[in-house]
C-alpha cells in the first residue's frame, strides 16, 4: 500500500513518520512488508487506508486537483472531512485508531459477520432482513448500489439471510472476511468510547459538503460531524443516495482516492452517465491532468 508513493516523495515518509508515532506500531512495516494477516486487523487496516487517502490527497492538492464536494465509505469519511478541511491529519488519525482498536474489540465482545447480497434490490434484501432475524440479528449495513447490498449481524442471522436471499432469487449471496458485524447493532460497544473521543477532539467547520453516510445529506457544522460520525457505528451506509446527492448537486467526475476501485465500479452501477477515476498508486497519480 502506497509504496511507490513513499518510495518517489520525502514528504510521504514523513506523513508516514508521524504515523507511526501516533499509533505506536510500524504501519509502514505492516504496509509495505506485511504479513497479510496483520494487515487484515481492523485495527490495522483502517489507520493503512487512511493514511494512503490521506497521502493521495496531499499530493493531489500539490498538483492544483481540489475537490469541491466529498464523501466517503464508512471509513472513507474521515478522510473525506480530512479533504474537506474538517479535520487535521493528526487529529483524523487519532481518531480513526480509536474507532479502529473499538470496533475490534466490539467484535470481540459480540462476534459477528457481514454478507454481499447481488441480484436483489433494496427492499427485497430488506425484506429478507426482517424475515430472517428470527435467527438472530441482522439488517442492512451498506446501500451500495441499486442490486449491490451489504448486510451485516449475528452469524446465525445472516447465514439465514444469505440462504433466504438465494432462495428469493439473489444471483450471490458471499459471505464477507470481516473481523466483526459493522453497520450493525453489534457494534454498540463502540459508541461510548467514539463519542467521548469525538467531544475532546477540534473539528473544524468542512470548507466543502461533506455527504454523510447516515442520511445522505451535505454537512459542514462540528457538531453535526460528531454526531453523525457517532451514529454512523450502527447504522447502515447510505451510499447510492449520496452518489446520487451528489449527482443531483452538479458532480460530473468522480475521483477515488485511496486503495482500491471498489467505489469507482459501484459509481457504474448507480449512474454510467458520471465518470469516475480511482488514484490509488504512483502511476495513476502522475496521470491525473493527462488527458
Amino acid at each position: 500500500m502506497a509504496k511507490g508513493l513513499y518510495e518517489r516523495f520525502e514528504e510521504v515518509k514523513e506523513i508516514y513518520h508521524t504515523a507511526n508515532e501516533l499509533l505506536e506500531f510500524d504501519l509502514t512495516k505492516i504496509c509495505f512488508q506485511g504479513p497479510k494477516e496483520e494487515l487484515r486487523q481492523t485495527r490495522v487496516t483502517q489507520p493503512a487506508i487512511f493514511v494512503h487517502s490521506a497521502v493521495l490527497t496531499k499530493l493531489l492538492r500539490k498538483k492544483g486537483v481540489e475537490p469541491s464536494m466529498t464523501a466517503g465509505h464508512s471509513l472513507g469519511e474521515y478522510s473525506a472531512l480530512f479533504a474537506a478541511g474538517a479535520l487535521t491529519f493528526e487529529d483524523a488519525l487519532s481518531l480513526v485508531k480509536i474507532r479502529a482498536e473499538l470496533m475490534q474489540k466490539a467484535g470481540d465482545i459480540k462476534p459477528g459477520t457481514m454478507a454481499a447480497i447481488i441480484g436483489l434490490d433494496v427492499q427485497a434484501v430488506q425484506n429478507v432482513c426482517d424475515e430472517a432475524s428470527s435467527a438472530g440479528v441482522v439488517q442492512v449495513a451498506n446501500f451500495n448500489s441499486p442490486i449491490q447490498v451489504v448486510i451485516s449481524g449475528s452469524v446465525g442471522g445472516v447465514n439465514k439471510a444469505i440462504e433466504m436471499a438465494k432462495n428469493h432469487g439473489a444471483k450471490k449471496a458471499i459471505p464477507l472476511v470481516v473481523s466483526g458485524a459493522f453497520h450493525s447493532p453489534l457494534m454498540e460497544y463502540a459508541l461510548e468510547g467514539l463519542g467521548k473521543a469525538l467531544s475532546e477532539i477540534k473539528i473544524n467547520a468542512a470548507s466543502i459538503p461533506v455527504y454523510a453516510n447516515l442520511d445522505a445529506q451535505p454537512t459542514s457544522t462540528p457538531d453535526e460531524i460528531k454526531q453523525k460520525l457517532r451514529a454512523q457505528l450502527t447504522s447502515p451506509v447510505q451510499w447510492t443516495e449520496i452518489i446520487e446527492n451528489m449527482i443531483e448537486d452538479g458532480a460530473t467526475q468522480f475521483h477515488e482516492i485511496g486503495p482500491g476501485s471498489v467505489l469507482t465500479g459501484l459509481l457504474k452501477r448507480i449512474n454510467k452517465r458520471v465518470a469516475g477515476k480511482t488514484i490509488d498508486n504512483l502511476e495513476s497519480l502522475e496521470n491525473i491532468n493527462r488527458g
